[in-house]
């Protein structure tokens, strides 16, 4: 009691002596033993004596939800209001605050005062006269003002300002929000362009940055599988205008002639000159206050400011610190400590010191918000969603907050919220530009190109030379498969931001796709050229060497048959190894011939797309593949329509049902020639094939083999022309036609035969598919997290043990653990009761070989930080897993072939040819659960599947049901008669008797270059 006496007889003292900094210390004090109304009202007027009014503004809403009826806040923070020239803000608080008098016992003098303010404030509307209403106020004010604060009782003094600075422990609001450095609490919200995060990648993805030193409208990313990088300097959405010249009013004439009040005048000044951008001269004003008082807490944190706008972070967090010692209970010290170690980086300090700011003041949206954005950017997202989410009640104007609360909660697998809250901050201010470009990347990962593509034209309208908009169109085009209309916006992006890397590279992949080599190659260059700055951009030159290789390679095989672009057989395969995994090229580099220069690939001439001419024959192809192509489209969110895709898979259907219909011909005439023999046992006599083998043609090219006979290629195409009637295609010949038109369709995509991968084939190398990465779902897989759940749930309890990381053997057998597994209903569940990192495999029923079961697919359980798991499917292509399915494989195409080639050959009835189609269902089942490709492997599978069944003159006319994805299927279900079953309900109605496919035009001749390949897959008729 005795020290709270003391306390407020300083605080006493030091308003008599008008040292207002350092009485709010005192009351900072006061408020931290206990939350009084009076003393936070007490605050709010010292705050008005140094022009701070959105502080003043902050304390009156906090003393209101307290009190509702506390007259003395509507007084005040109508008046901060009215200073900050927000006059109809200022009118309906005075109004409100008055209505309140009238329906209670109140204070008659406050009343009395509420009703002159309301007087002033309609003659003020009526006549809009500005500044006739400012002089009668600070007339009025002034004679009222009384040089004391009564400590015990209501604040009765009354203030007039001009200024614009509010910061708690004296750090001005415009280096808050208002401007530049944080998020103010009312009013207009505006972007912090000066500081943007170096953040740690994302899923996919994007990943990304986000801003360090987060305003209202902030600086925000993309996500991912591979969201766009959001930070530059077009953030900035409000220039300084009549608020910062309001900033550079004070009202000295009140003050006397202490030092305290030079010192805060000169505090006031160099507040200022932080809203204005003069950092290096805030800085040496702040220097001067600091050389007389080295510990005090206001101008080491608005000389902290400076520096972080300056990004010199080290000296910034260092005088927030030296604040913090001064000054424990200096709550602005710690947010802005907090607000820079997020922007270094440090989420885990910055998360700290921000949770302490919030010790100080509970209620503080603005803190929220900061927290909330640390929590994401360090992906704690479910904590981010609590954070923002209350920072939305408190502030229910705050754009920014909105935005990040839709990133977290798309984050989450929350999308109707996530976009619930994205058009919130839109409807808050159309005109946040990274607000539109976050609700086009929520579409875009939601498969909505529709929508997406609205929202950047509606952001390209507010500002037309916006370069991560035109970045973003061009992403959003390169995956809907139009790369010229893509190339168009990424040139445009680079004619902005030249030094662009992710423009560069998409541009690039853009060129290579459509066959401008040359243009490819130039801007793969441009991207090695780039100067380096975060892991991302590293990643991205990584590809960029690898990529040019594959161009080069690519156009040496331009003008030849497309029977010879052959990148299993031709690249080295330690060239695809390290390709496959993003890996320096410097090994590369040095074990690997590079490919010869553009110059000698082309001379024989340049393929370009108005090299191709379209004539009748191929315009019908191209139609019909269209048409077929678009059946592959999972109807789920992450999928977008893909134009090229669908194309390129029509062409690969087309060409798998022409080469195959051959095969089985000559296979059906062996069948006849055998004398219909009850049973013909597939391969006696075949299985002989006459093979070309044709040696690479790039000899002495880079990233290729050139002189190991096992790296030849081995062309189906030249055989079946040269062979005799008895040849007969292979199960891995059959899929090879459809992995060639993948890897061709998108060439930065790393599409290879596992098997052709040396040493890490050996080691077991495979693909990763996740579908909970840290906190993050991931929008692509998640949907099927329940089910596969379940089957690792059933696999445990089955065999009583899963393996560690080190393949140790886990065992469950005990302790009850089994009965707890099966209550398990998230990751953290199964990952407590199993204790480590674990994987079991899934299996699959052989029909080839009875009783043998085959490693399905590896589901693991990988723990990556509190409440984060890396739950995900994994492939091992180990050399004896490839046998068994290469064993499995050749059975199932086997039992096809049979199926077809017997006495039902050439049948149209569909009954006749049930036996067929399970038959094709059982190859895919298996296909799916060997994923033999490093990439594209569900692509294919159902590619194949569809050019198999119009072999068979049955023709797929529907659609993949929505939210289905028939790789899962497969991969979740260890019986392929399960699957069969499945698949039949909705594929069967579908099929269509047809021999109408045969009037195609033959693809290997009408598209029989790699040239007039690529040009199909490029030309539109719009």
């Amino acid at each position: 009691m005795a020290a709270a006496v003391a306390e407020r007889a300083e605080l006493a003292k030091l308003c008599t002596s008008r040292d207002w900094s350092k009485a709010i210390r005192v009351i900072d004090s006061l408020l931290s033993q206990s939350s009084s109304i009076q003393d936070i009202c007490n605050r709010a007027f010292c705050y008005s004596q140094l022009e701070l009014h959105k502080h003043v503004v902050k304390d009156c809403d906090r003393a209101l939800q307290l009190d509702p009826a506390l007259l003395q806040a509507y007084i005040l923070k109508g008046r901060a209001f009215s200073a900050l020239g927000r006059k109809e803000d200022a009118f309906l608080v005075w109004e409100q605050g008055y209505e309140h008098a009238l329906r209670q016992c109140a204070d008659l003098k406050q009343l009395l005062e509420l009703g002159e303010l309301l007087t002033i404030a309609k003659t003020d509307k009526s006549n809009g006269d500005d500044n006739q209403a400012k002089e009668s106020a600070s007339s009025k004010l002034v004679s009222e003002a009384s040089p004391h604060i009564n400590v015990t009782s209501a604040v009765h003094s009354k203030v007039n300002g001009n200024g614009n600075f509010v910061a708690s422990n004296g750090i001005g609001d415009k280096a808050r929000g208002s401007k530049k450095f944080d998020s103010q609490m009312n009013g207009n919200h505006d972007i912090n362009d000066k500081l943007h995060s170096e953040s740690c990648n994302d899923l996919s993805d994007t990943y990304s940055k986000l801003p360090m030193i987060c305003s209202k409208s902030s600086d925000l990313t993309e996500t991912p599988p591979t969201p766009p990088k959001l930070s530059t300097k077009s953030d900035i959405r409000h220039e300084i205008g009549e608020e910062s010249k309001r900033s550079k009013k004070f009202s000295v004439a009140r003050l006397s002639k202490t030092k305290s009040i030079s010192v805060d005048f000169r505090l006031s000044r160099g507040i200022a000159e932080v809203n204005e951008g003069k950092y290096a001269h805030a800085i040496s004003m702040f220097d001067k206050i600091l050389k007389e008082d080295p510990n005090y807490p206001e101008a080491l944190i608005g000389r902290g400011t400076a520096y972080a706008f300056q990004r010199e972070l080290d000296a910034a967090i260092a005088d927030f610190t030296k604040a913090m010692e001064s000054n424990p209970s200096a709550c602005e010290a710690w947010k802005r400590r907090g607000q820079a170690r997020a922007a270094m980086g440090e989420f885990v300090e910055a998360i700290e010191d921000l949770s302490k700011a919030l010790e100080f003041e509970p209620n503080s949206a603005d803190i929220l918000h900061e927290r909330g954005i640390a929590n994401f950017k360090f992906k704690e997202f479910y904590t981010a969603v609590e954070d923002l989410t209350a920072c939305v009640k408190l502030d229910k104007d705050n754009a920014s907050a909105y935005t990040y609360l839709g990133l977290a909660l798309s984050s989450i697998g929350e999308y109707k919220k996530a976009e619930e809250a994205h058009l919130k901050a839109i409807q808050l201010d159309p005109k946040f530009l990274e607000a539109w470009l976050q609700l086009t990347q929520f579409y875009q990962d939601t498969a909505n190109p529709t929508k997406a593509l609205e929202c950047l034209q509606k952001a390209l309208q507010i500002d037309g030379r916006f370069a991560k908009a035109y970045h973003l169109r061009g992403l959003l085009l390169h995956g809907m498969g139009e790369h010229s209309k893509a190339i168009k916006d990424l040139s445009t992006g680079l004619s902005i931001e030249s030094a662009n890397i992710e423009c560069l590279y998409l541009r690039a992949s853009c060129y290579h796709a459509l066959g401008e080599y040359g243009h490819a190659v130039k801007d793969y260059d441009a991207v090695l050229d780039l100067e380096l700055d975060s892991m991302e951009k590293f990643v991205l030159q990584c590809l960029a060497f690898y990529q040019k290789e594959v161009a080069l390679y690519t156009a040496s095989r331009i003008n030849s048959e497309f029977c010879w672009f052959d990148i299993d057989g031709d690249i080295d395969s330690l060239f695809k190894e390290y390709w496959c995994k993003r890996l320096h090229p410097k090994n590369v580099c040095e074990k690997v011939f590079r490919q010869p220069p553009l110059r000698e690939s082309l001379k024989k001439g340049k393929v370009r797309k108005q090299d191709f001419p379209v004539t009748k024959q191929k315009a019908a192809l191209l139609q019909a593949a269209d048409s077929i192509g678009r059946k592959i489209q999972y109807d789920c969110p992450g999928f977008l329509p893909n134009r090229r895709q669908h194309r390129m898979a029509g062409l690969a259907v087309i060409e798998v049902a022409q080469k195959v219909s051959k095969a089985w011909r000559s296979f059906q005439a062996e069948w006849k020639y055998s004398n219909n023999k009850s049973t013909l046992k597939f391969g006696k006599r075949g299985r002989r094939r006459e093979r070309v083998n044709l040696p690479s043609q790039n000899r002495g090219g880079a990233g290729c083999s050139t002189s190991s006979s096992s790296e030849t290629s081995t062309s189906y195409g030249i055989t079946e022309a040269n062979s005799s009637a008895r040849s007969m295609m292979s199960w891995h010949e059959v899929y090879s036609i459809a992995v060639k038109w993948r890897q061709i369709s998108e060439p930065c995509d790393p599409v290879v035969w596992i098997n052709k991968l040396s040493e890490e084939f050996n080691a077991g190398f495979g693909s990763h598919t996740p579908l909970i990465l840290g906190q993050a779902k991931v929008v692509r897989y998640f949907p099927n997290f329940e089910r596969t759940l379940e089957v690792a749930k059933a696999i445990m309890k089955e065999r009583s043990f899963v393996y560690n990381k080190v393949d140790n053997l886990i065992d469950l057998s005990r302790d009850g653990k089994l009965q707890d597994i099966m209550q398990a209903k998230s990751c953290t569940d199964l990952y407590r009761v199993v204790g480590e990192d674990f994987w079991l495999s899934t299996w699959c029923d052989s029909t080839a070989f009875e009783g043998r079961h085959l490693e399905g697919t590896r589901i693991t359980l990988v723990k990556m930080g509190e409440n984060k798991y890396d739950f995900a499917i994994r492939t091992p292509c180990t050399p004896s897993r490839w046998d068994e399915f290469d064993a499995e494989m050749a059975k199932a195409w086997e039992a096809i072939c049979n199926a077809y080639c017997g006495e039902n050959y050439g049948s149209n009835e569909f009954t006749v040819l049930e036996n067929v189609r399970d038959a094709i269902l059982r190859m895919t089942y298996y296909w799916y659960n060997f994923m033999p490709l490093s990439r594209g492997s569900a692509a294919v599978g159902f590619v194949v599947m569809l050019g198999l069944f119009l072999a068979a003159n049955m023709e797929f006319i529907g659609n993949i049901p929505q939210g289905l994805q028939v790789d899962w299927e497969a991969i979740l279900n260890s019986d392929p008669d399960s699957f069969v079953n499945l698949m039949k309900t909705w594929l069967y109605p579908c099929l269509k008797s047809t021999t109408s496919w045969k009037d195609h035009p033959d693809v290997q001749s009408t598209l029989a270059t790699t040239g007039s390949v690529v040009a199909a897959l490029s030309t539109y008729n719009d």
